[in-house]
């Protein structure tokens, strides 16, 4: 069996040398097919439909110092001869044979066995379920290079789904239990040991399971599954979630900066309680009507204003003593002597300032203030 896995590196090389060297002839059209079933039997069959009268005969050799032997178990085909069964158990040699009709060769050639094998197809399968994936076995054989192959689907699937190992313990991963599927294997050999000749094994028995159970058959028309939250899913979900986060996140920054370089404007409504609501936005009434203002008596003999408007009185707040400062206006005399209304220079206060409006003036300290 060692000699058999070396001489596989070399088999490709050897194959078209032996082909030319063997084959004396191909008999004027005679095919030939040759299979090595599972190391043991070798079956090499022709077209007998070529020769439809005669029946035609198998001699064959495995040592090329030996003479030929005649075939023993013959496969027939409408009566005639077409193709003969060797044993071969184990054999890794050259087959050299020869197809006569009678005693005149028709076809002669020499092949490598080994680059014709099938495996045995997969005994003893068991399948072993685990939530939403199953482990399928089975015996191995007893030779190497191979590769098992399992093969599945649900009646939601067009095709086949395959998966294939080295030894026969294939886990098949993200099932759904719910679901109906079914299940084969076979064995096939690998090209780069027995060349790309060889045939894969036949496929096992259907194997039908749902829920970890076996079934007899998978219905035809599929039955829709119960939703499943994929992980697909939820990973596009989280991603969406972090990709909006960070989208709120940059808007409230950019509201932050944008307040910063342009601050609002303050709605007058809420500094100027009632200007609005109540005065329709007439300053004029809403001062007159909320602040400590007075209108200014008309002096005796004075000129009307040409202003649309009434002059106002300005009243100060008590001083921090607590001392009403009053303003006492000229006499009439002073008046008639020429000259425009002024109030007598007043001293200021220790740390007032001195204020001149309209021709008055105030002398104002930290607590008094204007209203106009």
């Amino acid at each position: 069996m060692g000699r058999f896995v070396l001489l596989g590196a070399a088999a490709v090389f050897l194959l078209g040398g032996w082909m030319a060297l063997g084959q004396v002839g191909t008999g004027e059209g005679v095919k030939i097919q040759i299979i090595y079933f599972n190391l043991e039997t070798v079956q090499v069959t022709w077209n007998a439909s070529h020769y439809p009268r005669s029946n035609l005969t198998f001699h064959y050799t495995l040592n090329p110092d030996e003479a030929y032997d005649q075939c023993t178990i013959y496969i027939l085909q409408e009566g005639h001869t077409s193709g003969c069964l060797l044993d071969a158990e184990q054999q890794d040699d050259i087959l050299y044979f020869s197809i006569r009709n009678g005693t005149h060769p028709v076809f002669t050639a020499s092949r490598w066995i080994y680059y014709y094998l099938k495996p045995g197809s997969p005994k003893q399968v068991s399948f072993s379920w685990h939530q939403d994936a199953v482990t399928v076995t089975c015996s191995d054989l007893s030779y190497r290079g191979l590769l098992y192959e399992v093969q599945y689907r649900s009646p939601f699937d067009t095709e086949w789904q395959s998966k294939q190992e080295n030894t026969c313990n294939v886990t098949i991963e993200d099932l759904d239990a719910e679901k109906c599927y079914a299940f084969r294997a076979r064995v096939k050999a690998m090209e780069d040991v027995y060349g790309p000749d060889t045939y894969p094994s036949d496929w096992s028995e259907v194997t039908c399971w749902q829920r970890g159970e076996t079934r007899d058959s998978c219905p035809q028309t599929p039955t829709p599954p119960k939703p499943k939250l994929s992980k697909f899913i939820l990973v596009s979900s989280l991603a969406i979630l972090l990709m909006v986060s960070l989208l709120l996140l940059s808007l409230w920054k950019l509201w932050r900066v944008k307040k910063f370089l342009m601050p609002s404007v303050p709605d007058p409504k809420s500094t100027f309680p009632g200007l609005f609501e109540i005065h329709q936005g007439n300053f004029q009434e809403w001062i007159t009507d909320t602040q400590n203002v007075a209108h200014l008596p008309k002096m005796a003999g004075a000129e009307p204003e040409s202003g649309p408007e009434d002059s106002l009185v300005v009243q100060l707040a008590k001083t921090e003593a607590d001392a009403p400062r009053t303003l006492e206006p000229q006499t009439e005399e002073k008046e008639a002597a020429g000259g425009s209304l002024q109030l007598p220079h007043q001293p200021p206060l220790p740390g007032g300032d001195v204020v001149t409006l309209g021709g008055f003036t105030f002398v104002m300290n930290d607590s008094s203030y204007v209203a106009l």
